[in-house]
């Protein structure tokens, strides 16, 4: 295992800034991957706690949200033939979350709300309002949904995948390291020779 010391070093320190666009790619597609099997969420405002219970996925070439009302909660997926209504990816203008919902207004107190609520503002200026079933689920959609509008993917669940994935390939690179001592900075270039004679001669 590599040190602690190790690890900060320099030359770590720069490969693992060279593996994070990698990592952060494969977790965007992972989230893309998830929003496309779908998710169910509970609608709920601020008037009632909570009322029916809808079903959102993206399509397979990310440009349309299909949704729609269900009975009752399932973690089963759900053709898009059998969702309703739909977003064009293309329209959409942010995401935004807790208390910046307009589904929430009412409900400021609701610390539990509050860290799972989030909507899509689309055109023409029309909410798409999501309560996520756990915090997990509420990263999962919100990073998804930021990396198709091209954002940044900023959620707390990101930022420990991407730790856990770079130090594993960090490790898995450096496999033949073990037990050497990683210098913090580069050797020194050698002086040039005193004379070259050397180097062998090709005209003789």
């Amino acid at each position: 295992m590599l040190s602690q010391e190790d690890t900060a070093a320099r030359p770590m320190l720069e490969l693992r800034e060279k593996l994070q666009p990698e990592v952060m790619e494969l977790i965007k597609q992972q989230r893309l991957h998830h929003l496309c099997g779908g998710s169910c969420f509970r609608r709920s405002n601020a008037r009632r706690r909570q009322d029916k219970f809808w079903y959102c996925r993206l399509s397979p070439n990310h440009k349309m949200l299909h949704y729609g009302e269900i009975e009752e909660f399932s973690h089963e997926q759900i053709s898009p033939d059998s969702l309703q209504e739909k977003v064009i990816v293309a329209e959409i203008k942010a995401v935004v979350t807790g208390k910046d919902c307009p589904h929430v207004k009412g409900a400021l107190k609701n610390k539990e709300l509050l860290e799972l609520a989030f909507s899509i503002l689309h055109n023409p200026d029309q909410y798409l309002n999501f309560i996520a079933p756990d915090r997990h689920e509420f990263c999962i959609w919100t990073d998804g949904l930021n990396a198709l509008l091209g954002k940044e993917m900023t959620s707390d669940l990101t930022r420990s995948e991407r730790d856990t994935l770079v130090t594993m390939e960090l490790k898995l690179r450096l496999l033949d390291l073990e037990n050497v001592l990683i210098p913090d900075v580069p050797p020194p270039v050698p002086k040039e020779p005193s004379t070259y004679e050397f180097v062998y001669d090709f005209n003789q």
